[in-house]
């Protein structure tokens, strides 16, 4: 039965624990068991906090019993990417460097979910300042796959997508500088969003004005992922993108209702040039069909102008020089050479290339705009193949179909970089299988702050198969 709990959708466990059917201790410890069995083959977790999530659970029963005022997310158990900061519990970035630091407050996103009851059962992994499209680094080691031990769990919020794969825990705070959320979500079967700018207020960001980076839910249904924003959102003075943005009812707009009649979807399979896997393109046109059964108008777009690696390098990683030099300066023998090397190659990015790429930057989004004036949705592959192997090198080469091809990034996910630039809502939906195996994604990509609207069509979409029943075969 514990481990039966560790499947239940959020939205059910809220129901059931409401309804005093469950204990948040039954619960947290059920969790807690699943993931300490679970760690030595996936390895998701790089700090487990068994002992204050149960304390915690034990408070909520209490407060449960005695009839007082519960949060939304009341006793139900998630998991925050080592990224965000989490207080009195280790934030250490994936780095070696930070393996001891331990932050004073809860980042925003955090501190709502705690807010509404929710249980803080651990800390995911990601790679170094999530710099990469994989989970490693030499503080923990490589995160597993989900459903497969040898393929990555895609990056950099690796873990937090593995822990919601593997039935750890239902909700995971993740993020997404370039696809961090949705790559891993798509390679795990999972739903991972990258809302858009200021829906969920960013604490932790430097560049207030220029972030293109985001706190992000990872979830199993789209209706949980509506639980979580209706938690995390909301203006905040800590980011000037927030502030004077509405919240909307996402758990109603999450769910399945009505039908696509009358919406318009633009789609595209790549951006000219770029490769994609038969087993892609398969569920993709497979996905198309499902959106046009619920009544959507499909149009092919041109994805010109979309092949934006190069933009979203120049900008990204001028900022990681910035942040990261001192560091790398001081401790490289304690980095990985990858991450080295992708903090040292902006060195040669004047500051004239850099504000080019922010003009570039600016021509993205009013491409994106222009697109969405005459649809409600744009459809694209999340990732171009399946999980890469998991000793994949963020500068080797990418396999797909039997061709060896340069680039990772702008081979694997050339659809999610644009959406961190240009700020418009994106969420990865699993909408198959590849032939070996593993989930394949697919991206949405909503109108300006309409991500109500977006997580509508999201829920419809997944209410249009049975992918939610199909969950990898564990230790």
């Amino acid at each position: 039965m514990s481990e039966a709990l560790c499947f239940l959708s959020a939205a059910e466990l809220q129901l059931r624990i409401r309804r005093k059917e469950l204990s948040p201790v039954t619960l947290t410890e059920a969790v807690l068991a699943r993931a300490e069995r679970l760690q030595p083959a996936l390895n998701c977790f790089i700090t487990l906090c068994a002992d204050e999530a149960l304390a915690a659970a034990r408070t909520a029963e209490q407060d449960l019993m005695a009839g007082r005022s519960v949060g939304l997310l009341h006793g139900i158990p998630f998991t925050v990417k080592d990224i965000v900061n989490t207080r009195g519990i280790r934030t250490s970035f994936g780095a070696q460097p930070m393996r001891d630091n331990v932050p004073a407050e809860d980042a925003v996103s955090v501190a709502r979910l705690r807010a509404q009851g929710a249980i803080l059962i651990g800390k995911t992994t990601t790679p170094e300042f999530g710099s990469k499209c994989v989970t490693d680094s030499p503080l923990f080691g490589r995160t597993r796959n989900a459903w497969h031990p040898d393929r990555t769990s895609g990056g950099s919020s690796g873990g937090a997508a593995v822990a919601v794969a593997s039935g750890i825990a239902p909700l995971a705070v993740a993020t997404d500088g370039g696809g961090s959320t949705r790559i891993p979500a798509a390679c795990n079967g999972v739903v991972g969003i990258k809302q858009s700018q200021g829906v969920i207020p960013h604490s932790q960001a430097q560049d207030l004005f220029g972030n293109q980076t985001y706190v992000t839910p990872t979830t199993r249904t789209v209706a949980d992922t509506g639980l979580m924003m209706q938690a995390m959102a909301g203006e905040h003075a800590c980011d000037p993108w927030s502030i004077g943005v509405p919240v909307p009812d996402y758990i109603a707009a999450a769910q399945p209702q009505g039908d696509l009649r009358g919406w318009r979807v633009l789609y595209c399979l790549a951006p000219p040039g770029r490769p994609v896997s038969a087993d892609v393109a398969t569920a993709f046109e497979a996905s198309l069909e499902r959106l046009r059964a619920l009544g959507a108008q499909l149009e092919p777009f041109s994805g010109e102008g979309f092949d934006v690696e190069p933009v979203w390098r120049a900008i990204n990683h001028t900022v990681w020089r910035t942040r990261f030099a001192p560091i790398v300066e001081k401790h490289a023998d304690l980095l990985s050479p990858t991450f080295v090397r992708q903090v040292e190659s902006a060195a040669h990015v004047s500051g004239v290339e850099y504000q080019q790429a922010m003009f570039e930057r600016s021509q993205l989004f009013l491409r994106v705009q222009a697109l969405l004036a005459r649809a409600d949705l744009l459809a694209m592959p999340t990732l171009t193949r399946t999980a890469l192997p998991l000793d994949q090198d963020l500068f080797g080469r990418i396999e797909i179909d039997g061709q060896s091809y340069e680039n990772v990034r702008a081979n694997w996910f050339p659809w999610t970089m644009p959406f961190n630039m240009t700020g418009h809502p994106a969420i990865s939906l699993p909408c198959g299988f590849g032939q070996d195996g593993l989930p394949i994604g697919l991206q949405l990509v909503g109108q300006f702050r309409q991500d109500a609207s977006l997580l509508r069509a999201a829920a419809l979409f997944e209410s249009a198969h049975d992918f939610r029943a199909q969950w990898p075969t564990l230790p």
